[in-house]
C-alpha cells in the first residue's frame, strides 16, 4: 500500500508531572518553530494555554502541534504531528481522542518515580490499539534517579498489561526535557546525557519507529472528527484526521452523524497546524491532522466522507463514568449579591452574573459537545442536573471553569455511579498507589483500613520511602486527599486509577466530625469567633456575611452544632477594673473548591459564586432539619 513518508503522527503519554509538556516545548524550539528573536519571549509549557492548566501545573485538554523536522542527511523535511495528552485518568476521554489521531506513542517515565497509576492507564489504552511504543526515561538529572530499576519496572508493566512481543521490543531514549537533551546511551544516575547536546536522537528514534501513515489510493474520502474548537469569526471548528482520500477547501463532503444520518455540507475553511498556530491550507491528504470550518453542529466521533460513497468510521468510545454530582442554580439567600452580599454596592461586578436554570443548562449542553467522557442527566428538580464524569478532579475543573464565567451554582456531594451486575449492586473501585516515608506507613494503612482499602502490594526501595498499592472503593477516596496530606505532613504522594467494579463494600464513615452551622444571618464578628474557636475549626473571618444554615466551621464532636457567629459585644456604662482582654483569633482554615466538595456530608452542599465558595446545609431551616432528623431516628 502507498505510504506517506513526509509525515509522522505521535502522541506523548505519561503520568501527571513527568514532563510531557516540557519536552514538547524543547521539540518546538529545536525544530525551528520560533525565530531567534522570539525565543526569549516564549513561555514555558507553551501547550498549557488554559489558565487552569497553568495554575494547577497539569494538562487538562489534549492539544496538537506540528514541527517541521529537517533530517541531518539533508533529506526532505518531515512534519511530526505531536498530540500532548493529559496524564490524569480523570481526563481519560481526552487521552482516547488523542490516541485515535496517531500511529504510535512516546511513553514518558520519570527516572525517579517510575511507572505510576496513570502511566498504566495511558499505556493500556495505547497497547489496546496495537500501537508501537517508544520509552523515554525523562528527568535523568534528578539526584534520586534510578534508571535501571525504572526500565525494569516498565518492562514488568508491559508484561502485566499483556503486551505482545513486538510491543515489548521497544527502543529506549534517555532525556532531560528541561535542558532539551536526549541520548540513546544510558547516562549515570543523576546526570544529564553527556554524549548529546540536543534532541536529535529523540527525533531520529520517532522517525525510525513510528510508522508513516499508509492509505489506499482507490479508497473514497474518510476523515474522523476527534476534537472541537471555536473561533469568533469561523464558528465551530472540527479537528480531524484524514484516513483516506483528500480533503480540499470549498469541497462538498458527506457528513455522517452519530445517529447514522447523512447530509452534504461544504468545507468553507481548511487549516493545518504549524507550531502553535493554524494556517490556511488548500488541501489535506491521508494521515494529515487538519481543522475545518463551515459545519455548525458537527460532533466528536462523526465522519466526513465522499458524497458518492459515504462510509462511516467507528465512533470514539470512552470508559464509563465513575463519579457523579448534582449541579444546579444557586438557591442561597445571597444569590446574585457578590462577595459582600451588598448587591447595591456591587452592581458593576454582578451585571454579567449567570443565575438562571436556562443559562446553567445551556452551559452544560455546550460542555457535552467537546467532552465525550461527561454525561448530563435530568433530576426531579427542574433547576438541577446530575453530571457524571471520570473523577472528582474532572468535575471540579468543570465547576471552576463555570464559576470563572460568572455562573452561580449549588453543587451536591460527589457520589459514585453504581451498576447492577447479576442482581447485585456493584460500585467502582480504584487502584491507589501511595509513596510515603517509612514513619508514616502505619498512619496511611489505618486511613485506608477505615475506607475498606485492601493492600495488594508493598515495596521498599531502600531509600527510606515505601510504595504501597491498595484496591479501594471510589467512595472511600472522596475526601481522602486532605486527610492523607495532614497525616503524612505533606510528604505523601498518592495517585489512583479506575480498576473496574466490585460488589458494594457496605457503609463507610470517613468524616467523624460534625459541622458548626450559623443559626442566623449577619456579619461574622471577632467577639463571636473568640468564643467559638474552642468548639472547633472555623472557615470564615470577621466581616464575612453569613446566613442561616451556612456552615462556618468543623465541630470538634461528631454532631452538628447551631451557633451564633454574628454575636456582638454589648456596650455598658460600667468600667471594668481591668482593660478589655484581647484574645488572639486563630486564622480560619480557607477551603478550596475541591476541599469543600470533599468536606460535604450527604445533607450538605457547596454554593459556588465567582467570588466565594461556601458550604451550607441543603435544608437551611434549623427546625426543619431537627424534624427530619427526628423522623429518621424514630422511623
Amino acid at each position: 500500500m502507498p505510504t506517506r513518508h513526509d509525515i509522522r503522527n505521535v502522541a506523548i503519554v505519561a503520568h501527571v508531572d513527568h514532563g510531557k509538556t516540557t519536552i514538547v516545548d524543547a521539540m518546538l524550539k529545536q525544530a525551528g518553530a520560533f525565530a531567534a528573536h522570539q525565543l526569549d519571549s516564549v513561555d514555558d509549557r507553551m501547550m498549557d494555554s488554559n489558565d487552569l492548566e497553568r495554575e494547577k501545573g497539569i494538562t487538562i485538554l489534549a492539544k496538537n502541534t506540528a514541527v517541521k523536522y529537517h533530517p541531518k542527511d539533508g533529506g526532505a523535511p518531515i512534519t511530526i504531528n505531536i498530540i500532548d495528552t493529559p496524564g490524569h485518568a480523570d481526563f481519560g476521554g481526552e487521552v482516547e481522542r488523542g490516541l485515535s489521531m496517531v500511529d504510535g506513542v512516546v511513553l514518558l517515565v520519570d527516572a525517579s518515580e517510575g511507572p505510576l497509576p496513570q502511566t498504566r492507564f495511558v499505556l493500556r489504552k495505547a497497547l489496546q490499539r496495537r500501537m508501537p511504543v517508544i520509552l523515554c526515561i525523562n528527568k535523568t538529572d534528578r539526584p534520586d534517579s534510578r534508571i535501571d530499576e525504572v526500565v525494569n519496572e516498565t518492562y514488568d508493566l508491559f508484561l502485566d498489561l499483556d503486551a505482545d512481543e513486538e510491543q515489548i521490543e521497544f527502543p529506549i531514549v534517555y532525556a532531560c526535557g528541561r535542558d532539551g537533551i536526549a541520548s540513546l546511551t544510558k547516562p549515570e544516575d543523576g546526570t544529564v546525557p553527556a554524549d548529546s547536546t540536543n534532541l536529535e536522537p529523540f527525533f531520529s528514534t520517532i522517525l525510525e519507529h513510528i510508522p508513516a501513515p499508509v492509505y489506499d489510493e482507490e479508497a473514497p474520502l474518510q476523515a474522523h472528527v476527534t476534537n472541537l474548537d471555536a473561533d469568533n469569526f469561523l464558528g465551530r471548528i472540527a479537528l480531524l484526521r484524514v484516513e483516506q482520500g483528500e480533503l480540499r477547501k470549498g469541497q462538498t463532503v458527506a457528513w455522517i452523524k452519530r445517529d447514522g444520518t447523512v447530509s452534504n455540507v461544504r468545507i468553507s475553511e481548511l487549516m493545518m497546524t504549524e507550531a502553535l498556530t493554524r494556517k490556511p491550507a488548500e488541501k489535506a491528504g491521508p494521515g494529515d491532522i487538519c481543522a475545518v470550518a463551515g459545519i455548525p453542529d458537527i460532533m466528536i466521533g462523526e465522519t466526513l466522507a465522499d458524497p458518492e460513497n459515504p462510509i462511516a468510521l467507528p465512533l470514539i468510545t470512552v470508559d464509563e463514568p465513575a463519579i457523579s454530582m448534582v449541579i444546579g442554580t444557586n438557591t442561597s439567600p445571597l444569590v446574585g449579591r457578590g462577595a459582600t452580599g451588598k448587591g447595591a454596592d456591587n452592581k458593576a461586578a454582578v451585571k454579567d452574573r449567570k443565575v438562571t436554570a436556562r443559562q446553567v443548562k445551556d452551559r452544560l449542553d455546550r460542555e457535552l459537545v467537546g467532552n465525550v467522557s461527561l454525561r448530563v442527566l435530568d433530576t426531579e428538580r427542574p433547576d438541577a442536573w446530575e453530571v457524571q464524569g471520570r473523577g472528582e478532579l474532572a468535575l471540579a475543573i468543570l465547576v471552576e471553569q463555570m464559576r470563572r464565567e460568572g455562573f452561580e451554582l449549588t453543587i451536591g456531594k460527589p457520589q459514585v455511579v453504581t451498576k447492577e451486575i447479576d442482581g447485585k449492586i456493584h460500585e467502582p473501585v480504584e487502584r491507589m498507589t501511595i509513596d510515603v516515608p517509612e514513619e508514616h506507613m502505619g498512619a496511611v494503612t489505618q486511613l485506608m483500613g477505615v475506607r475498606k482499602g485492601r493492600m495488594d502490594n508493598m515495596s521498599n526501595h531502600g531509600s527510606g520511602w515505601v510504595r504501597m498499592e491498595f484496591v479501594v472503593p471510589s467512595r472511600g477516596l472522596i475526601g481522602f486527599r486532605t486527610e492523607f496530606l495532614t497525616q503524612t505532613r505533606g510528604t505523601g504522594i498518592a495517585h489512583s486509577i479506575h480498576e473496574g467494579h466490585e460488589p458494594w463494600f457496605g457503609t463507610l464513615t470517613t468524616r467523624n466530625n460534625g459541622s458548626l452551622v450559623a443559626d442566623r444571618s449577619g456579619a461574622v464578628t471577632a467577639f463571636a469567633m473568640t468564643n467559638l474557636q474552642e468548639r472547633g475549626v472555623l472557615f470564615v473571618e470577621p466581616g464575612t456575611e453569613v446566613y442561616e444554615g451556612m456552615i462556618v466551621g468543623e465541630n470538634s464532636r461528631s454532631d452538628d452544632m447551631d451557633v451564633n457567629i454574628t454575636k456582638e459585644k454589648k456596650l455598658t456604662n460600667m468600667r471594668s477594673s481591668s482593660a478589655d482582654s484581647f484574645e488572639a483569633i486563630v486564622p480560619p482554615r480557607k477551603l478550596s473548591l475541591e476541599q469543600s466538595l470533599e468536606f460535604c456530608r450527604d445533607d450538605e452542599c457547596v454554593e459556588v459564586t465567582p467570588e466565594a465558595v461556601r458550604i451550607r446545609k441543603v435544608n437551611l431551616d434549623a427546625r426543619e432539619r431537627a424534624r427530619t432528623a427526628s423522623r429518621a431516628k424514630h422511623g
